[in-house]
């Protein structure tokens, strides 16, 4: 009986360390309210269609400039595939340049189907990560160490790395549908 909470704590502890892995850097991070503070209305029809179809592209693995829904994507990839097969509308390849399309929005205009953009490169203040919203705290994005997956923007290392919301201006209105 004395070997149950030790074999409880190695347990716990094999569990934790992949987590532990995927990033390399563990300081503590500024409370960013932007990356947090949200709250997204129901989603109208042309917004859900957008999480449904990124959501079909979870599990897809990792692989730089690529945009394959199964084979192959990074995150810009996928949000320009996305956008362009729901709504027939291309966005630019890149993150930081469809931060740049983007309209930036403030925590509270945020919906369903708005992008999410982070810093997570050696440059604190450039746009090199992209993920779609589909919650008041989750996102689905290209992951480069588990390839598409959903993901909480509220953890440490997002809210660190946060840098805007943005909405496609030519594809969505302001309002949530």
């Amino acid at each position: 009986m004395r070997r149950w909470p030790l074999l409880m704590a190695v347990v716990t502890a094999v569990l934790l360390l992949p987590a532990c892995r995927s990033h390399k850097d563990a300081t503590v991070a500024p409370e960013r309210p932007g990356a947090t503070a949200i709250h997204v209305p129901r989603a109208g029809r042309e917004r859900q269609r957008i999480v449904d179809e990124a959501r079909t592209w979870l599990g897809t693995p990792y692989a730089y400039a690529r945009a394959d829904k199964g084979r192959g994507t990074d995150c810009s990839g996928m949000v320009m595939r996305v956008y362009e097969d729901v709504a027939g509308h291309k966005l630019p390849r890149n993150s930081a340049k469809q931060a740049e399309f983007c309209e930036r929005l403030e925590p509270e205009q945020v919906a369903v189907g708005d992008l999410v953009f982070f810093a997570t490169g050696k440059d604190a203040d450039r746009v090199s990560h992209v993920g779609i919203v589909i919650d008041d705290t989750q996102f689905i994005h290209a992951s480069a160490s588990r390839g598409v997956v959903i993901s909480d923007m509220t953890t440490p290392y997002y809210r660190r790395t946060f840098k805007m919301f943005g909405r496609v201006p030519e594809l969505l209105s302001h309002s949530a549908e």
